[in-house]
């Protein structure tokens, strides 16, 4: 598996120059990857002669305005492959995904109520900042009223369900009273997910949070194989079920929160990856969580370039191409799961 791993990241590595080159303004690969070099403290004294030579124009376009919309992608198909993989083991259901909590409708009313009601004087990161604490207090009274009930899968699927439904009710009505079209079409934009206003304070924003996260949901794959083998094999070997899926689906909704305050509602990345990587490697959560980590990182850079190059000069929201794309998918995945 090692070997796979490290042939996954090349392929993120040479998938990210490919789409930092990539754009209106073109820019060889070669040019690409001299600018993204040239970035690394100590690399361009060493590799001066082997680079090609790169203009400042070029250098910021490159650094500035591209580099951060594909690490951003790459950042957020990770982080909501591997929420998605964990909740699909959590709920023993192949078909969960992270927004199955409540953490993006969470989210999504942050954002809104932003957009809507608030005013021009509001700095930039307000609405990420508003949009995070959404789906943080979302996740935290889903685990709450679930804890009321007990401790099992079904319960926090059942209880994060009447979330969805009570905030999704929440930005309607928001949106329907909006006092004007523009913030109306503000709002549905950030709903379907986009990158193309990404940024390195966006990057910044996120990457803690996501990263962390990610670690321990890594780091605590034995207790989830557990937890997939029932309750009563699970507390035989010393695991509190109770908490250890708490602490789960918290982690996935933090890494969640994390992706989503910054782009938007990208959907079915979640869902598709990881049932992708458990039909493909079997349903050991040490080799699956990785490996939806790096295929979503790769699937969503990917589908983000698709978005800017499908219909150019029209652009496509990345929610929109993910949509296409993994909408057919489940399709056949359920009548797979039929037959």
């Amino acid at each position: 598996m090692r070997i796979l791993y490290a042939i996954l990241a090349c392929v993120l590595v040479v998938c990210i120059v490919i789409a930092t080159s990539v754009g209106p303004a073109g820019i060889g690969w070669n040019h690409t990857l001299s600018a993204l070099l040239r970035a690394i403290p100590g690399v361009e004294s060493l590799l001066a002669e082997h680079l090609a030579p790169v203009t400042p124009a070029q250098s910021g376009l490159i650094l500035g305005v591209r580099l951060p919309r594909v690490i951003l992608a790459a950042l957020t198909g990770a982080g909501l492959s591997i929420a998605g993989a964990v909740m699909q083991g959590v709920f023993a259901n192949s078909l969960a995904e992270p927004g199955v909590t409540g953490v993006s409708a969470g989210a999504a009313v942050g954002a809104v109520f932003v957009i809507v009601f608030g005013g021009v004087c509001l700095p930039p990161w307000f609405l990420t900042l508003t949009a995070f604490l959404g789906a943080l207090a979302a996740t935290v009274a889903v685990q709450l009223l679930a804890g009321i009930r007990g401790s099992h899968g079904a319960t926090l699927l059942l209880v994060g369900i009447a979330i969805n439904a009570l905030l999704g009710a929440v930005v309607s009505a928001t949106i329907a009273n909006a006092d004007s079209s523009d913030k109306a079409q503000g709002a549905m934009f950030w709903l379907n997910g986009d990158l193309s206003a990404a940024s390195w304070r966006d990057v910044s924003v996120m990457v803690i949070p996501l990263i962390f996260g990610s670690l321990l949901l890594l780091f605590l794959s034995p207790e989830l194989n557990l937890l997939t083998l029932g309750d009563a094999q699970a507390t035989s070997t010393g695991v509190n079920t109770q908490l250890m899926r708490h602490l789960l689906l918290g982690l996935a909704a933090l890494v969640t929160a994390a992706a989503v305050s910054v782009t938007g509602i990208i959907s079915f990345v979640g869902l598709v990856v990881p049932h992708i990587c458990r039909l493909l490697f079997g349903a050991n959560h040490r080799r699956i969580l990785p490996l939806s980590l790096l295929v979503g990182a790769i699937f969503l850079v990917l589908a983000d370039l698709v978005a800017r190059l499908l219909l150019h000069p029209v652009v496509l929201q990345t929610g929109t191409v993910t949509a296409f794309i993994g909408a057919p998918v489940l399709l056949y995945l359920v009548a797979r799961r039929a037959r």
